[in-house]
């Protein structure tokens, strides 16, 4: 290129004019520098896009979960054409609300409602209104007249717990979608039955002898042992002797006796022949008085030494020793007392006049003796202790809050500890007092004892019987629940299996309760024999009816 044209083409190159900003010249970036710019503009694009992408997933799916019950959609679903379904479930009781007959009642419609029994303290009394009950038939008039009469008994014996008469908890209904819904629950069920029931009070208790049959024998003046006759176990007749006790003072009130005897028998003479003297009057008056005053000294004589000896137990016939020697009385009065069967073993030459027997006062046995012949003894020693065993007392503890329940002649059984042997007897004392470190009551009962098998110092647990009912209404222990101011139970519906299509509901009914015996608890109102209630599982009914009755507490009314 010519130097000319070089010149006009950088001529026409400066003489072009500028490009400016705000009047300021501004350089064109050159071309590499332009590409690296919008290649960091879009890579800034792309990084932000994928965190946006993942949250409008992540919407999109707690909108589907949300709108379709969290459940994953059928293969077919999401391959092919979805027709769109209508939301039927209802979350208050937990059915499909197109069968909840709780929210429709016109599906199921309730039965009369009678509402609160202030005899037999329950809602819809099945004793007064048997229709509300769920049976298929009703019971007979004779079987709801003697639960009538068993209600009214146990109603007297003891207070029951009470429901509270404004809860409208009764009125309502416990619903399951399906029969297989109630099985995955784990409810199971149990007829409501006939069974003997017993209503007692317990309390600890001991047997002992009977302190009117129980004899504790002591020699009544002091001496020495002279034999002993008996030992322990040793069966008894009333008389019988148990030992011979040496006693100087039995010796000196015989002497005593034979002293007088003689003296009485002297003066008797004299004043017979006095008095036959006096006829003629050859002796005075005053010696025929002085004699009969010395006759009347002798035989006071002879009663007072006949009195001692009969308070020492030794009776003594002094007409009979009036009528012999003075060798035979004195004979007769060394064996006073003596039986024949232990005479024969005296020698009457040698013995003393010093024999006391002790005698057992009844038939029994001798159930302690603390003596062996030769002992000193006095009378505040306990020789011997005889009891009648044939007859036994049983001391229970009870508690005082029972006091109003005990009556003279229940009856009592008594299950000594380690036995399994049940003695029976009727109560016949309680006590007028209260124990008042242990604030118990004492009761008594006799026990038969014919046998003879029955012990002192028995210790073991009574039971006093306050009720037997042979046909009592009973259901298990344990399906009944206090929700809060009522006791409840779970009633099957009667049409449960009338059809595949048949509502499966559970009624709730207000029960009262009488006595608890082991796995079975009476019922004194509320349900009938041959209804099916719920056992097993009926917690899971109770927290379904607290959730739909949540907040509203004893007055809430189910419509």
């Amino acid at each position: 290129m010519s130097n000319s044209m070089m010149d006009v083409t950088t001529k026409h190159a400066t003489s072009s004019p500028p490009n400016k900003v705000d009047d300021k010249p501004v350089e064109s970036p050159p071309q590499g520098r332009s590409r690296g710019v919008f290649g960091r503009t879009a890579r800034l694009v792309l990084s932000s896009l994928g965190p946006t992408l993942v949250l409008i997933g992540f919407a999109a799916v707690f909108y589907y979960g949300h709108h379709h019950d969290w459940r994953i959609p059928k293969f077919a679903a999401l391959t092919g054409p979805v027709e769109t379904s209508v939301d039927d479930w209802c979350e208050e009781h937990a059915v499909p609300e197109s069968i909840c007959v709780e929210c429709d009642p016109t599906l199921m419609p309730k039965g009369p409602d009678y509402g609160w029994c202030a005899d037999h303290g329950v809602h819809n009394c099945t004793l007064d209104h048997p229709d509300v009950s769920q049976l298929k038939e009703p019971p007979s008039q004779k079987e709801l007249v003697a639960d009538l009469q068993r209600a009214v008994r146990a109603f007297e014996i003891a207070p029951r717990k009470e429901n509270n008469s404004s809860c409208g908890i009764y009125k309502t209904r416990i619903q399951f979608a399906s029969i297989e819904a109630v099985q995955q629950a784990g409810v199971d069920v149990e007829l409501v039955e006939r069974q003997s029931i017993v209503e007692s009070i317990f309390g600890n208790g001991e047997i002992v002898y009977d302190p009117t049959r129980l004899a504790s024998l002591a020699s009544r003046v002091p001496g020495s042992v002279w034999s002993v006759s008996k030992n322990i176990g040793d069966p008894v007749s009333e008389g019988e002797v148990l030992a011979v006790i040496d006693a100087v003072e039995v010796g000196d009130l015989k002497t005593m006796l034979l002293r007088s005897l003689a003296e009485e028998k002297l003066q008797r003479q004299n004043v017979a022949r006095l008095s036959q003297a006096g006829k003629s009057g050859a002796i005075a008056g005053s010696r025929i008085l002085d004699a009969e005053a010395a006759l009347a000294k002798a035989h006071a004589d002879v009663l007072s030494a006949e009195q001692s000896l009969i308070n020492l137990g030794l009776p003594v016939d002094v007409d009979r020793l009036r009528e012999l020697s003075e060798k035979q009385v004195l004979n007769e009065l060394r064996m006073l007392g003596i039986p024949e069967s232990l005479r024969n073993q005296i020698n009457l030459e040698t013995a003393t006049t010093n024999l006391l027997p002790i005698l057992s006062p009844m038939n029994g046995i001798v159930v302690q003796r603390s003596v062996t012949p030769g002992e000193v003894v006095n009378p505040s020693r306990i020789l011997f202790q005889v009891a009648d065993t044939q007859q036994m007392w049983l001391q229970l503890s009870v508690p005082l809050e029972n006091m109003d329940q005990l009556e003279v002649g229940q009856q009592i059984r008594f299950t000594p500890d380690g036995s399994r042997r049940v003695v029976e007897g009727k109560l016949d004392w309680v006590s007028t007092s209260v124990d008042k470190e242990t604030r118990m009551v004492g009761v008594r009962a006799i026990l038969a004892n014919t046998d003879g098998k029955l012990r002192n110092e028995t210790f073991g647990m009574g039971e006093i019987i306050l009720r037997e009912e042979s046909d009592a209404i009973v259901i298990p222990t344990g399906s009944s629940h206090w929700e809060g101011c009522c006791q409840v139970v779970f009633v099957r519906d009667k049409n449960y299996f009338d059809s595949p299509d048949s509502y499966k509901v559970f009624h709730v009914r207000s029960v009262r309760l009488g006595a608890i015996n082991g796995d079975v608890t009476e019922v004194l109102s509320g349900v009938l024999p041959g209804e099916v209630i719920a056992t097993a599982g009926s917690d899971v009914l109770k927290a379904q009816l607290l959730k739909n009755n949540l907040g509203a507490g004893c007055d809430c009314v189910a419509e």
